[in-house]
Order: structure tokens, then C-alpha cells, then sequence
């Protein structure tokens, strides 16, 4: 298919709102607004050993995401992502990690992330891409490495196309890999990499996730009401993040970067 140089102006429309998305505020923004205090109360409330836990859980979630984002899901036409479903699922998720406190991490983000997993194919599948596709799993993983912006981050080191930049080379080395052998190593070089490479990401957004639910009056309800903005945050990821590479693919990524760095 020939590439147009120039996007419609309903498309840069459409390429704004992507970006939107994709850099607004992170989840620690998100989940102060909530709770009406910041969050640092939380990070204070957890106990000495937390980073450790929140390292071991979320490599263990990612290898676990991984494993589901290259199996066959279910293809067919291009229809509105089923996002509410995939939202309550994870609220239930959180409402048991939520009473358990930090202790439940281990147990509960692996479920969780398989979920936002599935939610982020569906989302992928919304905007034509073929989800059997060995690079469409990959690129749903590369979701979690996308936390959106802080205050204190350089444009030019943490916006969205640094971090895709930060992750191609591991993407693509884990992708011929896996064409070749599958996930029967799973511990194989280039693909701890790509988790390692992940997981420093989503750790972060993981461990402003486990801060938010340390706060004294969360418990079990405010468990799932955290989890669903955390569902919430990667699902608006996501959406920017499979627009930007339908319109890649309708007008070349040169052409996409460049609408998107002019917005």
C-alpha cells in the first residue's frame, strides 16, 4: 500500500489524542488526585523489604505476560475494545491484593498483568493489528514499559518514541528468537533482556501502585479502586500506543513522528 506524506487532518486529530495519552501524567499523578494525599504517605507505610518484592513480582509478572502475549488469541474483525470488562475482572483482583496488603504482590500482579494483558491485545486487535502475530504480542508487552510522565522527566529521554527507541533492540532480538525457538527458554539472553529492560519501567508504575494501596484507609475497597486506575492507566497507553502504529502503518512511521512531534 502507498503512503501518503501528509496525514489528514482527521488523522493528526486522531494522532493528537493519542498523544494525549500516551504523555499525561503517571499513575502516582492519578492516584494522589484520588485519595485526596500524596502519595509519598504510602511509600512511607511499607515496610523495609518492599523493593526487593516489588522486583521479584513484577519480573515474575512480565514473564508470565509474556508467555500469554505470544499464544494465539482469538482473531477476527476490528470492534470496540470490551475496556469495562477487563476494568471490573482487575478490580476484583485488586480487592483481594488490597486486603492482603503487600504480602498478596507476589500472588496477585501476575494475575493482574495477565489480565491488562488481554485487555491490551483486545485493545491492539481494535485497531487492525493481527494479534497472532509473534511482533503484536511484543508490542503489547512494550505497554508496561509506558508510565506516562512525571514532573521531573526530560521530553527528549521519557517521552513515548524514547521509549520504544529504549526497548527496539530488545524487542527485536526477543521476536527473532522466538520465531525460531519459541518460549521453551524462557530464561534465554534476549529474552531476560526484554523483561529486565520492561521491568524497570513497569516497576515504577508497580511500585506507585503498592504505595497507593499502603495508605492506611485503603484496604480491600480502595484495593480495587486503586487497580482500576492502574487498568485505567495502561489501557489509555495502550489505545495511544496501537493508534500511533495504525497510523504508521497507513502513512510510515517517519510521517507519524513527525505529525506527532509538531502537535
Amino acid at each position: 500500500m502507498a503512503k501518503s506524506k501528509m496525514l489528514t487532518s482527521a488523522d493528526l486529530a486522531t494522532l493528537k489524542h493519542a498523544k494525549t495519552l500516551l504523555e499525561n501524567p503517571g499513575l502516582a499523578a492519578k492516584a494522589t488526585n484520588l485519595l485526596g494525599l500524596p502519595i509519598e504517605k504510602g511509600f512511607e507505610a511499607l515496610p523495609d523489604n518492599w523493593r526487593e518484592k516489588v522486583t521479584i513480582a513484577t519480573e515474575a509478572a512480565l514473564t508470565k505476560a509474556l508467555k500469554v502475549a505470544v499464544h494465539t488469541m482469538s482473531d477476527g474483525n476490528p470492534e470496540p475494545p470490551n475496556d469495562r470488562w477487563h476494568m471490573l475482572v482487575v478490580g476484583v483482583s485488586g480487592a483481594l491484593g488490597g486486603a492482603a496488603g503487600l504480602a498478596a504482590l507476589p500472588i496477585e500482579l501476575p494475575v493482574s498483568t495477565t489480565i491488562m494483558l488481554r485487555s491490551i491485545a483486545d485493545i491492539a486487535r481494535s485497531e487492525g493489528a493481527d494479534v497472532r502475530d509473534v511482533a503484536t504480542g511484543l508490542a503489547c508487552l512494550q505497554v508496561f514499559a509506558m508510565g506516562g510522565r512525571t514532573s521531573g522527566d526530560d521530553a527528549a529521554d521519557s517521552g513515548y518514541f524514547a521509549t520504544r527507541a529504549l526497548l527496539a533492540r530488545s524487542v527485536s532480538q526477543a521476536a527473532e528468537f522466538i520465531a525460531e525457538k519459541g518460549l521453551t527458554e524462557a530464561g534465554a539472553p534476549p529474552i531476560a533482556r526484554l523483561i529486565a529492560t520492561i521491568a524497570t519501567r513497569f516497576g515504577i508504575t508497580v511500585s506507585e501502585k503498592a504505595a497507593a494501596q499502603a495508605v492506611p484507609i485503603i484496604g480491600a475497597a480502595g484495593g480495587a479502586l486503586i487497580n482500576t486506575l492502574f487498568m485505567d492507566h495502561f489501557q489509555n497507553m495502550a489505545h495511544g500506543h496501537f493508534t500511533v502504529l495504525r497510523l504508521e502503518r497507513q502513512y510510515g512511521a517517519e510521517a507519524v513522528r513527525l505529525g506527532y512531534e509538531n502537535l
